[in-house]
């Protein structure tokens, strides 16, 4: 049975609609896979991992450090305005205790700007092929990520962290420290890898089906290609509302270290 012209219009316009979602929803996981590729960057870098409790101090010994702590620098605060950092951060030479997390987050970084050089393919390859090889360097990328937030705080019984923290300093036990937002960013980064792996997947699967081929036998097939694309834009969308909360998160931990940063270096303020 042929299609009726008024049928094959509303096919025409569903399909025109899909395709405007499918691209709104594509070009903002295109944003949120580099704003996720540029915080790597910084969990990579920054020496905050892990840092010093406030303690208050007594006399009658010697005076407890304060500082933090990060894969490749240990940054002890001094009389100067800049702390002493002790590190190879120019050289990427990780601490000796933390060279697996620092090779992991390494590889994930890898993994996570190669899916953003893909974005180029776009204009070469098919749009689906190109969604499934960036879901499956995200989802890697997540994996290394997560297994170094796994190994990061099985390390921390070695002598840089015992200088810092003291001797209370065990494997998973961060003695006289705590965690800092480098760590925290970084498990919100395995969360994130994994949702925009999750909405790469979707949207590649839905461009492999823009337009079933059903809908050229009759009224019945359209009205299945109406309801599996009103289901496809509801999951699209609900992945799209998880992962702007997520980013979200993740933008408010940067502009609260940049705040941070900015306390320390204001002339006369004693801020920790």
């Amino acid at each position: 049975m042929a299609m009726t012209p008024h049928t094959a219009e509303v096919a025409r316009l569903y399909q025109t609609e899909f395709i405007r979602s499918a691209r709104a929803v594509g070009v903002l996981w295109a944003v949120c896979t580099l704003c996720f590729a540029i915080i790597e960057v910084v969990i990579l870098i920054q020496p905050s991992w892990v840092g010093t409790r406030e303690v208050h101090y007594q006399g009658g010994g010697p005076v407890p450090k304060t500082g933090t702590l990060g894969l490749f620098e240990v940054c002890v605060e001094s009389d100067w305005p800049v702390p002493e950092c002790r590190g190879s951060l120019s050289t990427l030479t990780p601490l000796p205790a933390f060279q697996s997390p620092a090779v992991l987050v390494c590889m994930s970084l890898t993994m996570v700007w190669s899916s953003v050089g893909c974005l180029s393919l776009f204009r070469f390859c098919n749009a689906a092929t190109v969604y499934k090889i960036c879901a499956w360097l995200q989802l890697t990328a997540g994996f290394c990520l997560a297994l170094a937030c796994v190994l990061f705080p099985d390390s921390w019984d070695c002598a840089d962290m015992r200088d810092l923290c003291g001797d209370g300093v065990t494997s998973f036990s961060s003695g006289n420290c705590s965690v800092h937002w480098a760590f925290v960013l970084a498990l919100l980064g395995v969360l994130d890898a994994a949702i925009l792996a999750t909405l790469a997947f979707v949207l590649g699967n839905r461009q492999d089906a823009l337009l079933p081929e059903d809908t050229k036998d009759g009224e019945n097939s359209t009205i299945y290609y109406n309801i599996h694309n009103a289901l496809c834009n509801i999951s699209c969308y609900s992945v799209i509302v998880i992962d702007c909360t997520l980013v979200y998160s993740m933008c408010n931990s940067v502009l609260l270290f940049v705040s941070h940063c900015f306390a320390l270096s204001w002339p006369g303020c004693n801020c920790k």
